[in-house]
């Protein structure tokens, strides 16, 4: 072991932080990014680089634009609570609160990170700004605790001279202001544990030091102080009480002087004098006739960093005439004013704004201080003091300066013992280790056989510095020993060490404490990580005394040996061998053997070699010294090594193949008769060319190949038994084809092999799952070698005859743990080929061994009879059959869900696209009772075959003509079978599965899932409204109509009636057909896929409406299962769901269907001005979007005479669109000269359901018939108004209208085209005919170049419907002599 360096904490946004507390930054960091560009790399020749030339460079770092601004958390004050629950960054008034979360980072990889928890300000006075900052975590009361503190304060300096402390979220709790000049530094001391008898117990204190002055606060004080203010701010927060007195802290205050300037200060501690050191400071201070004291006094001691002197250390005696401030002001509180009280004690939460502006207009007053005199000093004028920092056991200080250098103290002597150069602006901390006990090394005089070690622990100190100039982290070991770890860490980095532990602990509490505190830290901000440091006690110790360290220099010469390139193998395991018989440690000795024995480049011999070596010697030596885990360890090892060498012998060994097996020889091995093993061969062949996947296989992969390193890795030794690490199911193919692979293929000796592994301390369980293990994984191979079943017949018969493999109390009304624990293996796996034959040679295997316990039992009583006749049945056997139904099934099954018809060329959606995954019978059986529909609709949706594709492979089981198309309703024909290449195996696939269903695979229960499942799938991508489409198409193919019923209540319930609603109330908003945007916006789908939708759901209501009415007329069907799969257990099935579905109050549903057409004919035709709920009144609106099986206020009686105004204009709007769209069509169809296309299920019988909605909305519906014939006499297409005007009851009034139209196309024709013929024409025609067309307007029509021929026929059809006493008959006379005139 050696120093490392662990992240152990990551920052989540220190950008953020960064931005927040230094907002120049923004813009710098910008610019700096563009300037990069344009200059050089080699931008830190200009300045920085000018500090060192021979230091370590960084370019990774330095060219990137981020580390140009990360020089901003040098200028922060910056601390991290030692419990890791807190860290404050600050910057002038500025701070931001960050505390530690769990979370997940990119790889994926649960970790902590700082967040931001509190940002904001925390100056008070005017231009004062953060010079100081501590995180102190305060110890829990309570009994039960777990070494966590129970919160933590935030102690901050500012240059104004106050001290305030916060809460975690930023609630100050306290202010006081101890001095008027800045505060310079903050520490803090914690109670720790004498580790000797003899050592002064410390108590726990706060200091703070100003220029010219040094305040001490008493540790149990301030601890009892924060907690209660901290209660009564909870309390204040609570009841809005702010009139709360606070007890004043005590603290002592002492003035430095003899001293120029002070930087920082660290306070050591009480100390007490020996008698010696007595008499000489008594000498020096008095001179030769002092007065000697009997007890010597006991002291503080200070020590400071600075000029003049360059350290001076400073003694303060305890129990002399210094007074408690607090004392004194308890002694004169009556004579001070309250802002004095308040501001001195800090309570600065419970003030109001009043008494805020008085505090600030006006300081409180200030004690003066206690001068305390420099005892002595480092003198030095030239050198400048930066910092200092105490040792965890009070004995030594580090200190940096000016000059480069880092000083080591001693604070007891007040000597300088150490000095290390070439350290500007260095960042100081220290690491205290404590020994191991059980790592003692232990002197052969002194062994002890019962491993104690006698003793306390001993403790190492280390200095930890950071040299921000050359971005290098080091570690030393003091006072005077080596450089023991660094590590290049970059320039930007913060060392960050607090020198304390948790406040509030003492002798008594602390005992059963278990702290969690780290001891030193290094904040990166270019990474943002922060990182610790781990020391191992062991570098503490010298060369010469360190048997630990010697071991660990040769254990890494061993692994430079073993990484080494050579070609000498006997050199190598030479030196092996004289470096770990070198090794003293047993503990190191081990982890020296086990990186021989994962080393790849010994050979199998060398490794057996060494280990045999190491045993010996371990052998040879005294009983007492050698240590008996290792000894075991390495007998272990050796057997492992022993049984691979005689494995990779037989795996060697060239086994004459034997004679192939014949078909009817495998069919009595497996104790089949010829027509079960041709329909077993069968469906292997279809399983195996349905399941031809291309594999990845390199030529170094080999079977029944495994290195040595890898199988020293996957198996141990536990009590002469071998066992199998966790290992992961490639890992356990790999180890099994070690020893199973040349077995199974023939090629190795299988008696003999099993006999090594029985022999080397194998049990029959493990060596079963192994073997199950690679034929489960060796599909293909297998399939393609059917000889293998005889190998696999014998070695599981082999396996079966070993000790405890088959329970000698087994008998055929039990069932054997052994064969179940096959079954087992069977039932999950996924390769259905492997798993069947498996299962095969299983129950062939059971029987055998069945019959031959039979035979024995029975030939005791029976001497010489038959046996060979019959089959003695056992439970196991039961098993095996009912397990062998399952496996065919479910093979039958993977056949057809890996069946595919082609490459299409149409565009697949990616749900579509993503695979299925691959069955077994444990998923089956954990799949319920609607499992394998389930599976069938999910592959039928992935290759979006027809649902009449089921019905025609149901019609080829019931009969095998089926040439003609077959179809299920008039709206969507089949292709013939043939139509695509490979329809004909899918249709026989589907047969087969329809034959080994027949009760999962009904065509009404795969319908219903295939219906689900196509509209579960819209719901994920609602633009695919193919897919909502289709799901319709297979609820209309459900026969039976409670099913119908219930799915599609289902659907409705579940993932139509939300996006319906939204898309009503969206649409009634804009008063027209809403863009896509807002589509996309507010229904999740855009207005193409909208309008798709509204017309299926149109579909799905009438479909569910009839469902309704004809279940009435039918029973619900009874579900029935399989028997191989009545234990399924799982969800309750869609089928079982939609039976349990009441009933619809079916006026409700017709009342929604109707605003569905309303909708879907808003879209369909882009109508404009049309709000689909105002064609409804107040209770025809309340009625919407309730639950379809409850009743609710419908409208009734006479409808408002507006609203059936508005609904007669929206009937006549949607008619004359119709109309529109069909002359668009027909002139379509005309320019491209093709045939009229098929009727599409898309495509509706508009003006039919104009008619049927008019009749719903309470409007007459002669008015919409006449309306559609003259909308088709206007757009010219008088063939289908003479169809429709046959639907017309009021034909009189159709006959004035048509007559208009007549009057119309004539002043067009003799009017607008003004030719001499037509002039002619009009001359001659009566008067009150002329000034009937001219008043006519022939811009109304919409085709004007309708032939005179049809016109003449509209005319004849106006005097056919018109009465000879309507008042507009002798009109119609005269336009028939008119039209007459005109087409001779």
């Amino acid at each position: 072991m050696s120093c490392a360096l662990l992240p152990f904490c990551h920052f989540q946004d220190l950008d953020a932080a960064r931005d927040f507390l230094c907002p120049h930054l923004r813009q710098a960091g910008a610019a700096a990014c563009k300037e990069s560009v344009d200059k050089s790399q080699n931008w830190e020749d200009d300045g920085w680089g000018a500090w060192d030339e021979a230091e370590i460079q960084e370019p990774e770092e330095e060219s990137t634009c981020k580390t140009q601004t990360s020089y901003w958390l040098q200028d922060c004050v910056l601390s991290l609570s030692p419990a890791n629950d807190l860290m404050v960054i600050a910057h002038e008034q500025r701070a931001v609160f960050l505390v530690p979360k769990w979370k997940y980072s990119d790889k994926g990889k649960e970790e902590m990170q700082y967040a931001v928890g509190w940002s904001g300000s925390l100056n008070v006075e005017e231009g004062e700004c953060v010079s100081s900052a501590l995180c102190i975590p305060l110890a829990s009361q309570k009994r039960s605790s777990t070494g966590r503190p129970d919160w933590t304060c935030i102690v901050v300096g500012f240059t104004s001279g106050y001290v305030r402390f916060y809460t975690e979220n930023g609630v100050l709790l306290l202010a006081q202001l101890l001095n008027e000049d800045p505060v310079l530094q903050l520490k803090c001391r914690t109670y720790e544990v004498p580790r000797h008898p003899g050592v002064t117990e410390q108590n726990e204190e706060l200091s703070i030091l100003y220029p010219a002055a040094v305040v001490t606060i008493d540790g149990f004080s301030l601890f009892q102080s924060l907690r209660a203010c901290r209660n009564q701010v909870a309390r204040a927060t609570a009841s809005g009480n702010e009139n709360i007195q606070p007890p004043p802290l005590t603290y002592k205050k002492w003035g430095l002087q003899d001293v120029d300037t002070i930087v920082d200060h660290a306070s050591v501690g009480i100390m007490t004098l020996s008698p010696f050191d007595q008499m000489k400071t008594a000498s020096n201070i008095g001179g030769y006739n002092a007065a000697i004291k009997n007890s010597p006094p006991t002291m503080s001691q200070y020590v400071t960093v600075g000029s003049n002197p360059f350290t001076g250390f400073f003694y303060a005696l305890e129990g002399s005439t210094q007074p408690l401030l607090s004392h004194v002001a308890l002694a004169v509180a009556s004579k001070l004013t309250s802002a004095f009280f308040n501001a001195a004690s800090g309570w600065l939460g419970w003030k109001s704004k009043h008494e805020e502006e008085a505090v600030q207009k006006q300081k409180p007053k200030v004690e003066p201080a206690t001068p305390l005199a420099v005892r002595f000093g480092l003198p030095d004028s030239r050198r400048h003091g930066e910092s200092i920092c105490l040792s965890p056991c009070n004995t030594l200080a580090a200190v940096t300066d000016d000059f480069g250098r880092v000083l080591l103290l001693d604070v007891t002597r007040g000597l300088a013992v150490r000095m290390w150069k070439g350290y500007r602006d260095a960042q100081i901390g220290w690491i205290q280790t404590v020994e191991d006990l059980h790592e003692r090394e232990a002197e052969k005089m002194d062994f002890s056989p019962f491993g104690s070690t006698r003793g306390p622990s001993r403790v190492a100190q280390f200095l930890v510095i950071y040299a921000p100039r050359r971005g290098i982290l080091e570690v030393w070991s003091t006072q005077q020993g080596p450089r023991v770890g660094a590590f290049n860490v970059g320039k930007h980095c913060r060392l960050l060490y607090p020198g304390y532990k948790i406040m509030g602990l003492n002798n008594m509490t602390s005992q059963g404490w278990q702290s969690q505190t780290y001891q030193i830290c290094l904040v990166d901000p270019v990474s943002g990580s922060i990182k610790t440091v781990h020391v191992p006690f062991h570098l503490a110790l010298s060369d010469k005394k360190s048997e630990r360290a010697k071991d660990m220099h040769l254990v890494k010469k061993l692994s430079a040996l073993l990484k080494a390139k050579t070609s000498n193998q006997d050199l190598v395991e030479a030196e092996a061998k004289e470096l770990i018989l070198d090794i003293k440690y047993p503990a190191t000795k081990k982890q020296a053997l086990e990186s021989i024995l994962t080393s790849e480049r010994l050979t199998l011999s060398a490794l057996s070699n060494i280990t045999q070596t190491l045993v010996d010697t371990l052998k040879t030596q005294e009983l007492e010294c050698v240590d008996e885990g290792l000894l075991q360890f390495c007998a272990n090892k050796l057997k492992l090594l022993h049984l691979y060498e005689s494995v990779s012998k037989l795996n060697s060994l060239n086994v004459q193949p034997s004679t192939p097996l014949s078909h009817n020889d495998l069919a009595n091995l497996l104790r089949l008769d010829e027509k079960e093993f041709a329909r077993l061969h069968m469906l292997l062949e279809n399983y195996k060319q349905e399941n031809t996947q291309a594999t990845v296989r390199f030529a170094e992969d080999k079977d029944g190949v495994l290195p040595v390193k890898l199988f020293l890795e996957y198996l141990e030794y536990e009590k002469d038994t071998i066992v199998v690490k966790n290992l992961d199911e490639g890992e356990y193919v790999a180890l099994g084809g070690f020893f199973f692979w040349k077995c199974l293929c023939g090629e190795s000796s299988t008696e003999e092999m099993c006999h090594t592994l029985e022999s080397a301390g194998f049990s029959p369980q493990l060596l079963l799952t192994l073997l199950l293990n690679v034929w489960l994984s060796k599909e293909k191979d297998i399939l393609d070698e059917p000889q293998s079943i005889c190998c696999l017949h014998t070695m599981l018969s082999l396996l079966s005859k070993m000790r405890v493999a088959i329970d000698e109390s087994w008998d055929s009304q039990s069932v054997s743990p052994w064969w179940q624990q096959m079954r087992t293996a069977c039932i999950q796996s996924e390769n259905n080929g492997a798993a069947l034959l498996s299962a095969h040679v299983g129950h062939s295997v059971t029987a055998q061994i069945t019959d031959t316990v039979a035979e024995k039992k029975f030939s005791r009583t029976f001497v010489g009879a038959d046996t060979d006749s019959w089959e003695a049945l056992s439970l196991d056997t039961e098993y095996w059959k009912l397990l062998l139904k399952q496996l065919e099934d479910c093979l039958i099954l993977q056949t057809l869900l890996h069946s595919k018809v082609r490459t299409r060329t149409t565009r697949v959606s990616s749900l579509q696209a993503e695979p299925l995954c691959r069955l077994s019978v444990k998923k089956l059986l954990e799949g319920g009772k609607g499992g394998i529909a389930d599976s069938v609709a999910k592959w039928i949706f992935k290759q979006d075959f027809s649902p009449m594709i089921l019905k025609l492979a149901q019609g080829k089981k019931e009969a095998e003509s089926t040439a003609a198309p077959v179809e299920i309703d008039g709206n969507v024909p089949l292709e013939k079978p043939g139509a695509e290449p490979g329809m004909e195996t899918v249709l026989e696939l589907l047969q087969l599965a329809y034959q080994q269903f027949p009760c999962s695979l009904q065509l009404d229960i795969l319908h219903t899932h295939c219906c689900w499942e196509y509209v579960v799938q819209w719901n994920k991508d609602p633009e695919e409204a193919r897919f909502l489409i289709r799901s319709i198409d297979h609820l209309r193919c459900i026969v039976n109509a409670h099913v119908q019923h219930g799915i599609a209540l289902m659907m409705w319930n579940t993932f139509l009636v939300k996006r319906l609603s939204a898309a009503t109330y969206l649409m009634d908003k804009v008063g027209k057909v809403p863009k896509d945007r807002l589509c996309r916006r507010d229904v999740g789908m855009g207005d193409t896929a909208m309008t798709s939708f509204l017309g299926s759901c149109t579909d799905h209501l009438q479909i569910l409406m009839e469902a309704e009415v004809n279940s009435d007329e039918m029973q619900a069907p009874v579900l029935d299962t399989e028997d191989a799969w009545v234990s399924a257990e799982g969800p309750v099935s869609i089928v079982e769901l939609a039976l349990e579905q009441k009933h619809i109050h079916y006026p409700l549903v017709e009342h929604q269907s109707v605003l569905c057409t309303i909708l879907y004919g808003i879209m369909r035709f882009s109508l404009k001005s049309m709000k689909p709920l105002s064609l409804f009144d107040s209770k025809g609106k309340n009625a919407f979007f309730k639950d379809l099986t409850s009743i609710q206020l419908l409208p009734s009686g006479d409808m408002d005479p507006n609203i059936l105004s508005i609904r007669q204009q929206f009937l006549m709007k949607v008619v004359s669109a119709v109309v529109q769209a069909q002359r668009s069509a027909q002139k379509a169809r005309s320019v491209s000269g093709e045939a009229p296309p098929l009727p599409s299920e898309k495509d509706k019988d508009w003006p039919a359901l104009a008619i049927d909605l008019a009749q719903h909305l309470q409007v007459n519906e002669d008015v919409i018939r006449r309306h559609y014939v003259c909308e088709l006499y206007n757009y010219g297409m008088d063939h289908l108004g003479e169809e429709a005007i046959l639907q017309v009851h009021d034909k009189e009034v159709l006959a004035s209208q048509l007559l208009v139209l007549t009057g119309q196309r004539l002043a067009y024709a003799l009017l607008h085209t003004q030719t001499k013929e037509g002039m002619e024409l009009l001359a001659r025609l009566p008067p009150t005919l002329c000034t009937w067309l001219k008043a006519m307007d022939p811009h109304d029509l919409q085709n004007l170049e309708v032939p005179i021929a049809a016109t003449a026929k509209l005319v004849n059809k106006v005097i056919e419907h018109l009465p000879e006493n309507h008042g507009q008959y002798s009109l119609a006379l005269n336009l028939i002599e008119a039209v007459e005139a005109i087409s001779s």
